[in-house]
């Protein structure tokens, strides 16, 4: 900084970790940016926002407007996917000065002559600095207000905001104070911000025996109709022999028993093969093309570990952990025991030899077409190698998508997001009542984790079964569906059993019991009682409105019911406000009493209004900010409401004509 610069730039927002992390936005959002920018003294001030793509050379500059206190608000449109950069420049504007105070002086009758002549010398030390257009016309106003200093007409002109705004843009910046850092954004495509997964194994996906990719495709029509846009596979590779798990997580497999996915890799291969049993490359591509044509895309599992028989084992000793005895270390989480999967040691020495494979595996799978990966447990490897492959990743395309699996520390999962994952597992399956929900969601969305951490909300996985679900029965499989697809614009289920209400889990614990990670199972995906419709409803609810399309739009609204949650999600045009009440209790109906903002929606005092109950098809006509709805967990445990006023007329008399 040079010593004569006077502008204070500080108090940026948005930014994460003072500027270390990109903060998050998708292609299509205006990013605005906010700083308090001053200077000393009395002299007027100006700032632009400066911003550009990554990839170019020249800045771009949009103006800044003065808030209030010292606030400055600037924005600018985040037209693509990729990593744009942004910074602030602000400077005494001398012009602008001359100008406030020539107008005060002229509007109290004294002698401005002197005034017009520092006037003039403002404006020829700027035609000096100004390009040869505008340097003509800048030379021409200094030229008229020297030749007549007192005419008034002459005054008028050198009090001309265009003027000031020309010599702003083009000169007089000479002293100008550039904020110290050049921040970033990382923006991705919509679906980043708005998705619906479904999860199912493939080799459950038949119904009588082992499943193949090809029951998969079979089952797409399923699923579209569901309204799922993502396809989520565990692991499709080969799957170990060696310490195979048995069902029920048994420690020693049975003859058939198919072990689990995770325990990645075998004779027929490893992370870049198929399990034979499931199908071939050709079968995957299918899949891909298939469920690219009805506007759906596959994400595959990464899960970096390796079963004792993969053949890195063999070819790469250097990258795993070998115990005294000689046999190598499997995972661990005491006292939970995991024999049959062998972690990667990113400590050893040819770790770049390792990131440099692990890298090659991501890029195997996007090659053949996938951009939207769900990572296993990421939390167990190193974070460097994260953001390292991640940046690769999005350099090789700006649009593919990581989600963390990681139920780990807050404070993990937070850096996780900020190191480059797309989306993020929640806490929200374990957040049952309303002041758990309200403050998880504020969390989320009131504080900086909004800027880098995109949540998505899963009710349940193939390793959870939460307690909840377990004793709620199917209403309250539909209170946390209705919840996740509301609350989260991420959301997914993992299939079938959610929609068939599975709730058997092993004593004491979130467990499946016979669980799919360690057996086939052959389900009756239409067993009566099924939630396909109602879980299709609110995915189309979902497209058709799209406040439910963000998160952190959220506002919640009291009921005097500690047993019902009340939200609005707000459109950032306001021309479309979703309404949504769940009753959080499974066993007992809830009458409530709501307050609409009805200002919202421009409804005004003593007019009624229609009221499209989205969910459960239904329509009222009320009247009034309060009215009171009943929930029955069993029918409707939640209510979605749109809002439509009457057109008026304010006069029937064209009828009389």
């Amino acid at each position: 900084m040079e010593g004569r610069e006077r502008i204070t730039i500080e108090g940026v927002s948005p930014l994460v970790d003072c500027g270390r992390y990109p903060v998050k936005r998708v292609a299509g959002d205006e990013l605005v940016v906010e700083a308090d920018i001053f200077g000393d003294g009395h002299d007027e001030v100006m700032a632009v926002l400066l911003y550009r793509r990554e990839d170019e050379a020249n800045w771009r500059e949009t103006a800044m407007s003065r808030l209030d206190n010292d606030r400055w608000q600037g924005s600018f449109l985040l037209e693509e996917p990729g990593v744009y950069l942004y910074t602030l420049l602000g400077w005494v504007d001398h012009f602008r000065t001359w100008q406030k105070d020539l107008n005060k002086r002229f509007q109290a009758g004294q002698d401005v002559t002197v005034d017009i002549l520092i006037g003039v010398n403002l404006l020829e030390q700027a035609a000096k600095e100004a390009s040869p257009s505008d340097a003509a016309r800048i030379a021409m106003v200094a030229s008229t207000l020297k030749k007549e200093a007192s005419h008034q007409q002459a005054i008028l002109l050198g009090l001309d905001p265009e003027l000031a705004d020309l010599i702003s843009t083009c000169c007089a910046r000479r002293l100008a104070t550039r904020y110290h850092q050049e921040l970033s954004v990382r923006v991705d495509r919509k679906r980043a911000l708005f998705s619906s997964w479904y999860e199912l194994f493939p080799r459950s996906a038949d119904g009588t025996s082992h499943g193949t990719l090809q029951d998969c495709i079979a089952l797409l029509p399923e699923i579209e109709t569901m309204g799922f846009d993502v396809l989520y596979l565990p692991p499709i590779h080969p799957i170990g022999k060696a310490k195979r798990k048995g069902r029920r997580n048994a420690v020693s497999a049975e003859p058939g028993d198919p072990g689990s996915p995770w325990a990645i890799g075998s004779s027929a291969g490893g992370h870049k093969s198929i399990h034979p049993e499931l199908g071939t490359l050709d079968d995957f591509r299918q899949l891909v093309r298939e469920a690219g044509g009805r506007g759906m895309e596959i994400a595959l599992d990464i899960a970096f570990q390796c079963s004792p028989d993969h053949p890195y084992l063999k070819e790469h000793p250097e990258w795993f952990r070998w115990r005294p005895d000689g046999s190598v270390q499997y995972a661990e989480n005491p006292p939970k025991k995991y024999q049959d999967i062998v972690p990667f040691n990113f400590e050893c020495e040819k770790w770049q030899e390792l990131w440099e494979e692990l890298k090659s595996v991501i890029f195997y799978w996007m090659d053949l077409g996938i951009n939207i990966f769900r990572v296993d447990n990421p939390h167990t490897k190193a974070f460097p190698f994260w953001e390292w492959v991640i940046a690769r990743a999005k350099e090789k395309n700006a649009g593919v998508i990581f989600l963390a699996e990681a139920f780990t520390r807050p404070k993990v999962m937070y850096r996780l997001a900020k190191i480059g994952f797309t989306q993020s597992y929640t806490y929200f399956s374990w957040r049952n009542s309303r002041d758990e929900l309200v403050g998880y969601l504020t969390e989320l969305t009131r504080t900086e984790v909004r800027e880098f951490m995109r949540p998505n909300f899963w009710p349940n996985t193939p390793d959870i079964l939460p307690e909840f679900l377990q004793y709620s029965g199917r209403a309250g499989f539909m209170i946390r569906v209705a919840l996740a697809a509301t609350l989260s614009s991420n959301y997914g289920i993992y299939g079938p059993s959610y929609e068939l209400c599975v709730a058997a889990a092993e004593p004491g614990s979130e467990e499946y019991q016979d669980a799919e990670k360690y057996e086939i199972r052959l389900w009756d995906r239409e067993a009566p009682g099924n939630l396909k419709e109602f879980i299709a409803r609110l995915n189309r609810i979902r497209r058709d409105n799209d406040p439910l399309q963000v998160t952190a739009n959220v506002e919640f609204y009291p009921t005097g019911n500690g047993s019902v949650l009340y939200f609005g999600k707000l459109a950032a045009d306001g021309k479309n406000t979703v309404l949504v009440v769940v009753n959080l209790d499974p066993f007992k109906s809830q009458q409530v009493s709501i307050r609409l903002p009805l200002h919202y929606f421009g409804v005004q005092p003593g007019q009624s209004y229609l009221v499209d109950d989205l969910l459960n098809e239904e329509r009222f006509i009320w009247q009034g900010e309060e009215n009171l709805i009943e929930l029955d967990p069993q029918k409707a445990p939640a209510r979605i409401f749109r809002i439509r006023t009457w057109q008026r007329r304010e006069s029937n008399f064209d009828y009389y004509l």
